[in-house]
C-alpha cells in the first residue's frame, strides 16, 4: 500500500461519475502530470478543446483544483495554466487532468443531467465507489487505531485482550494521596486491584491524576475476565489492595459496592486496554533492547540487570549492556536504547572501545588567517579519523600512519606528535581485578583535596566487594599506547611515531576510538 493507491481507495462517487463520463465521450482520464512551482504552464499530450477536472495532493491529502479558480484551460497553448491566488498541488507530486478531446468519434455526446449515458454512468459510477469504500473499510480494520466493533475485536485477539461486556462488574474505588508527596500523580489505565485476600481482581478502565493538592480521586474499574457475572460483584470497602504499588498513593478503597455494568466495553476503552498491553510487552524488557541494538546493526554481548546471576547482577532500577558495534553506531545505538527502555530505568551502553588522544605540533605555510588556521585544524582531525575509521576491531592504530595522515593535509609542512594519552571502556570488575588497577579505578575522578573521599575509596577497595557492573565512563590506561617492544611507549618513541595505540585488551578485541579536539593541535607558521 503507497501513497497513491491509498488515495485510490478513497476516491468520491463524483469524482468516478467525472471519470466515466469523460471516457464515455471520447476524452482523456487521468492523464499524469508532476507539478513543480517553478513551472505555470503545463502543456497536455493531445489537442484538447476543455479541460473537465484536476485532482491532485495538496497537504498531503487528496483534493479536487476548481476551474476558473485554481487553473484556467490556455486553448492556444493547449495547456494548464495555474492562477496566481489559487491553491496549488504539492511541490513534485502528480496532478491528473480529465479533459475532452477536439476531435472525438464517440457515438455518445449527451452527457447532461437525465440522459441515458449519464444515469447509466451514475448507476456504474455508484456500484464502483461502494466498492472503493468496502477495500478502503478492509483497509482501515487491520488497525487498532481505525478498526471498529467486529473488525476490533479480531485485532486485539492477537494482544490476548477480550472486550469486556455488560457481564462484567464495574464500579468506582477511590485513591487517596501519601500526605508526604506533592505534585500530580497519574494512575494510568490497566492498574490491577484486588480484594484484600485477593479473591477477585478488577483492572482501572481510564487515567486519572491526582492533581496537586488534591487528596482523593475516584477511577473507574471493571472485574477481569476470570470474574464476569456474580463473581464480580463485591461489598463496600473490600477493594483495598494495589497489585503493584503507585507512587504517592497512600491507600484505596470502594465505598460503593461494585455491580454488573449498563453496556459492553467502547472501542475507545478496548483500544487504550489493547495500547497499554503494547507498551507492557514492547518497553523495557531486554527482548526489546537487544531487538533496537540488532536493528541498530549492533550485538548484544552480555548484560548486568537486577534478576541476574550473582556475578551478573545490577543495582534496582538499572541495567547496563555490553555490545559489539563500530565506534560510528555507538551514539545511533545510544539514542535508541534510551528511547525503549522503561520508564524510570538507567540504562547503561558500553562496548569494548579503546580511546586515544593525539596532541600533535603541526608547521604550517605562513600568511593563514585566523578562520584559515580553524579550518586546517578540522582538515587535520578529518585526516586523522579517516584513517581511524577504517580500522576493524582488534586493528591497532599505528603512530607513522596517524603522521601520514596528518602531514597529507593541505598547507601542513611538517608535523611532530608530542604525547598520546590513553582510556579504555570500563566493563567493571568480573573478577580478578589487580590492587593496583582497583585503587587506580576507585581514585580515578575525586578531588584529591578531600582526603575523606579518598579515605573512604581506599578502604572500600582494601575491604573487597563483590563484582560491579560495567560503569560506562574511561578508565585512563597509558599502557595502551606501546613502543616497538610492546612496552609502554617512551616519549622518543611517540615523538618519533613509532608506537601504537593497541586494540587487544586482555586478549579480546577492541575497537580504537580517536578523541581528537582543535585544542590537541599547535600551530606554527613556518
Amino acid at each position: 500500500m503507497n501513497g497513491d493507491t491509498r488515495h485510490l481507495i478513497e476516491r468520491p462517487y463524483q469524482e468516478i461519475v467525472d471519470d466515466i463520463l469523460t471516457a464515455v465521450v471520447g476524452g482523456v482520464v487521468n492523464e499524469p502530470i508532476i507539478f513543480d512551482v517553478k513551472e505555470e504552464l503545463y502543456p497536455l499530450a493531445e489537442p484538447a478543446r476543455e479541460i473537465r477536472g484536476i485532482t491532485g495532493i495538496r497537504a498531503r491529502a487528496r483534493h479536487s483544483f476548481l476551474k476558473e479558480i485554481d487553473f484556467l484551460f490556455s486553448e492556444g497553448d493547449n495547456a494548464v495554466v495555474w492562477q496566481p491566488g489559487g491553491q496549488r498541488p504539492d511541490d513534485e507530486t502528480t496532478f491528473y487532468v480529465d479533459y475532452f478531446r477536439r476531435e472525438s468519434d464517440s457515438p455518445l455526446t449527451d452527457i447532461n443531467v437525465g440522459s441515458v449515458t449519464r444515469t447509466l454512468s451514475e448507476a456504474i459510477g455508484r456500484e464502483i465507489a461502494t466498492v472503493y469504500q468496502q477495500i478502503n473499510q478492509a483497509y482501515l480494520a487491520a488497525f487498532i487505531e481505525t478498526a471498529v466493533g467486529t473488525s476490533l475485536d479480531l485485532v486485539v485477539a492477537i494482544l490476548g485482550v477480550v472486550r469486556h461486556t455488560r457481564d462484567h462488574a464495574v464500579g468506582l474505588p477511590t485513591f487517596f494521596r501519601d500526605p508526604e508527596v506533592e505534585g500530580n500523580i497519574t494512575i494510568p489505565e490497566g492498574v490491577v486491584l484486588t480484594t484484600e485476600k485477593g479473591e477477585v481482581s478488577f483492572v482501572t478502565t481510564q487515567q486519572r491524576t491526582l492533581q496537586r493538592g488534591q487528596v482523593r480521586i475516584d477511577v473507574p474499574i471493571r472485574a477481569g475476565e476470570d470474574f464476569k457475572g456474580e463473581a464480580g460483584k463485591v461489598e463496600a470497602g473490600k477493594i483495598t489492595t494495589l497489585a503493584a504499588s503507585i507512587a504517592g498513593i497512600a491507600r484505596v478503597t470502594n465505598f460503593e459496592a461494585t455491580f454488573l455494568g449498563a453496556k459492553d466495553e467502547s472501542d475507545e476503552e478496548l483500544r487504550a486496554r489493547a495500547r497499554a498491553v503494547l507498551r507492557a510487552l514492547g518497553k523495557g524488557t531486554l527482548a526489546a533492547l537487544a531487538r533496537v541494538i540488532f536493528e541498530g546493526r549492533g550485538e548484544l554481548v552480555e548484560y548486568w540487570d537486577p534478576s541476574g546471576p550473582p556475578a551478573k547482577q545490577a543495582p534496582l532500577g538499572t541495567v547496563t549492556l555490553l555490545v559489539e558495534a563500530e565506534p560510528e553506531r555507538f551514539p545511533s545505538l545510544q539514542a535508541a536504547v534510551h528511547e525503549t527502555r522503561a520508564a524510570g530505568v538507567l540504562a547503561t551502553l558500553v562496548a569494548r572501545y579503546v580511546f586515544f588522544k593525539p596532541r600533535v605540533r603541526v608547521k604550517i605555510s605562513a600568511g593563514i588567517t585566523a578562520a584559515g588556521k580553524d579550518k586546517v585544524k578540522a582538515e587535520i582531525i578529518a585526516a586523522v579519523q579517516a584513517y581511524v575509521d577504517g580500522l576493524t576491531a582488534g586493528e591497532p592504530a599505528a603512530g607513522g600512519e596517524l603522521l601520514a595522515a596528518i602531514q597529507a593535509v593541505k598547507d601542513v609542512q611538517e608535523a611532530t606528535i608530542v604525547d598520546v594519552m590513553a582510556w579504555r571502556s570500563d566493563l567493571g570488575t568480573p573478577g580478578g581485578e589487580t590492587l593496583e588497577d582497583a585503587l587506580v579505578n576507585a581514585l580515578s575522578g575525586l578531588p584529591t583535596q578531600e582526603p575523606t573521599a579518598v579515605r573512604e575509596a581506599v578502604a572500600q577497595v582494601l575491604a573487597g566487594g563483590a563484582p560491579t557492573p560495567p560503569g560506562g565512563r574511561r578508565i585512563p590506561d597509558r599502557s595502551l599506547v606501546q613502543g616497538p617492544a610492546g612496552e609502554r611507549a617512551t616519549d622518543e618513541e611517540i615523538e618519533a611515531a613509532s608506537f601504537t595505540v593497541v586494540a587487544q585488551v586482555a586478549g579480546e578485541d577492541w575497537w580504537v576510538v580517536l578523541d581528537m579536539e582543535p585544542a590537541d593541535i599547535a600551530l606554527e607558521e613556518g
